[in-house]
């Protein structure tokens, strides 16, 4: 077996999401978690943010023709097995990406709303949830909103388990994707981490041990990238979310207390192992 072989066999996931210039989410969570699963990480970049521990300062969205040849330079290129998105920004953006996904044929499609915030602070404004509704949700494999975009996305009032599993199958049900896994990192108690699962088949609880940190920027993108990264792997996707969610609360165990405020998980957390 030649070197042209090995590399041509290494699988390739492509990240469409903001820059992080702290380093704790965005792209930057995104490639390390891709380098983390051995999956050589490919990246569009949608917009980029001056932010750090303590907050965002400054965003500034890339132009849509940029965003747009980084995608097509990716696939038609390389090739991906599985992508994800993370804050596209603007509703132009959104399209742009919903309509290169349907061009390329881009497939195992991970797409983290980043509407909302885990606290409540909307992200984006409502024509862009629009169309990240209409245009890009439908066209993913898994979508993977937080409470608070759960609520947008469902119309429901999301405050108990029961609350968490209907937002999941209304959002199924309504915009046609393939699977939906709304997350528990914003809820309350003995719910806070509890995620749900619903594939139109399977409604699943997925409960995973409690890491008390107040570091915990990242986690959505480190989230949907592993579960991006467990597909290009050939993972079955309720494989590659059971997995991902592994991974993501090891990472909060090795999280890092860098900055003033809120530090990133440690993806690389074999490094930090003594």
């Amino acid at each position: 077996m030649n070197a042209q072989t090995i590399i041509s066999r290494v699988p390739v996931a492509l990240t469409i999401a903001g820059s992080d210039s702290g380093g704790g989410a965005g792209i930057q969570a995104d490639l390390r978690t891709f380098a983390f699963h051995c999956v050589h990480g490919t990246s569009a970049i949608t917009c980029v943010t001056a932010q750090n521990t303590l907050g965002v300062a400054r965003v500034d969205a890339m132009p849509i023709e940029a965003v747009v040849a980084q995608i097509q330079a990716v696939v038609e290129d390389i090739g991906v097995q599985a992508a994800k998105t993370g804050m596209l920004l603007n509703q132009e953006i959104i399209s742009a990406v919903a309509k290169q996904v349907e061009v390329l044929q881009i497939d195992n499609l991970v797409v983290d709303p980043v509407m909302v915030s885990r606290t409540g602070a909307q992200l984006i404004d409502d024509d862009a949830v629009k169309t990240l509704r209409n245009a890009l949700i439908p066209k993913a494999t898994i979508v993977t909103p937080n409470r608070y975009e759960a609520q947008i996305l469902s119309g429901l009032q999301v405050h108990s388990l029961d609350d968490m599993q209907a937002a999941a199958q209304i959002i199924h049900q309504n915009l046609g994707v393939k699977a939906v896994l709304v997350k528990g990192g914003g809820m309350e108690g003995n719910l806070r981490g509890v995620d749900i699962w619903f594939d139109g088949q399977k409604l699943e609880t997925l409960t995973t041990r409690l890491v008390e940190t107040k570091n915990t920027h990242g986690t959505g993108c480190t989230l949907s990238a592993a579960i991006a990264a467990n597909l290009a792997m050939g993972k079955n996707l309720w494989e590659a979310v059971q997995q991902a969610k592994e991974y993501v609360t090891t990472a909060l165990t090795y999280a890092l207390d860098i900055g003033k405020g809120q530090g990133p998980v440690g993806h690389f957390f074999p490094l930090l192992r003594n």
